[in-house]
């Protein structure tokens, strides 16, 4: 658990990633706690992971619904999980005066990549596997997002730092993260992070994504 005071500088002009802070405006001095999710967490993990994936997740979810369930109740299924990626095991959480303000979604990609069932996966999704098979032994940065109120206040940046830190004590040499090309405001951001593009595939539309575009696989290496 990692508490935080950060001195927020102000920039007028910025623009934010959907869902999320990565560049911190008004200038203000907050206290915040970086913890590690909990089972507890699983709604507001559902709901901030949809916010990161440009709501491909809500959409995939949706498929998955039984009478009378909504999509936000599959992914919060899935999110209290003790297995799989999208597990809170994976994640972290921000709050600011004891409320979930955001969350980062994080764990270390396998060194051998095995793409021997990209067909069994949905057409929307392929693109991404593909991508992430481009990054082994990366830590991947699969989502993080702020919740609106709390934009602006230094989350990203908190969550980010913190993730970092995370990837060093696993034995990262670099981070990775895949965005959608249409979020012009959130891959120029990166860019200023530091963050380059190594490889991109071709966004396959769904209901409620960017129209059109691409996936573009960013990688920042770590000293």
């Amino acid at each position: 658990m990692i508490f935080l005071s950060e001195y927020i500088q102000s920039c007028r002009d910025c623009q934010y990633r959907k869902g999320s802070d990565l560049h911190d405006c008004n200038r203000m001095t907050i206290d915040m706690k970086i913890r590690n999710a909990t089972a507890n967490d699983a709604r507001h993990l559902a709901i901030l992971i949809n916010m990161a994936g440009e709501n491909l997740p809500e959409s995939l979810w949706q498929q998955m619904t039984d009478k009378g369930q909504e999509a936000l109740d599959v992914g919060a299924s899935r999110a209290a999980r003790e297995e799989g990626s999208f597990s809170y095991r994976h994640a972290w959480m921000a709050e600011i005066d004891g409320q979930i303000a955001g969350m980062l979604l994080a764990y270390l990609l396998p060194d051998d990549y095995e793409l021997s069932e990209l067909g069994s996966y949905p057409a929307v999704v392929k693109p991404l596997v593909e991508l992430e098979a481009l990054a082994p032994g990366s830590w991947y940065i699969n989502a993080i997002a702020t919740y609106e109120k709390f934009r602006g206040r230094g989350v990203a940046s908190a969550l980010l730092s913190a993730c970092e830190t995370h990837a060093r004590l696993a034995g990262a040499n670099r981070l990775c993260l895949i965005v959608a090309s249409e979020n012009e405001g959130a891959h120029s951001l990166y860019l200023k992070l530091d963050y380059r593009q190594i490889a991109s595939r071709p966004l396959i539309g769904y209901p409620g994504g960017p129209d059109g575009g691409e996936w573009l696989l960013m990688v920042r290496e770590l000293d």
